[in-house]
């Protein structure tokens, strides 16, 4: 909620998935090129974020090896990050988000999008 929060102020379409299940399937029924970047939390209910990033790394779609994937974990452990890595996510930001590191984040994966 936080870094929706942080988006919407920054004039961003944030779209909502309440559990991982519901973040594959969000992506899986979009348009390819639709999401610009997933911001993934690690721990949902029903399907975590490490699973639901290896399900939409597996999709046979033209964007779901490139759409940038970033972790939100309370987990700041470098076997953590690892992990978070190794299930196909692009980076890995600790909780509680700082606004900064969130956008510059952003900002490296969505440079060629930002109109200037």
């Amino acid at each position: 909620e936080i870094a929706k929060f942080c988006l919407e102020q920054e004039h961003v379409e944030v779209f909502s998935a309440v559990n991982g299940q519901e973040a594959v399937e969000m992506f899986e029924h979009s348009e390819p090129g639709f999401f610009d970047v997933i911001l993934m939390d690690i721990s949902m209910p029903i399907m975590d974020g490490l699973e639901a990033t290896r399900q939409i790394r597996s999709l046979n779609r033209t964007d779901s090896l490139t759409v940038p994937i970033i972790a939100m974990s309370a987990n700041a452990f470098e076997e953590d990050i690892e992990k978070s890595l190794q299930a196909g996510m692009n980076e890995h930001l600790v909780k509680p988000l700082d606004g900064q590191k969130l956008a510059e984040t952003m900002k490296k994966y969505l440079s060629d999008k930002i109109q200037k």
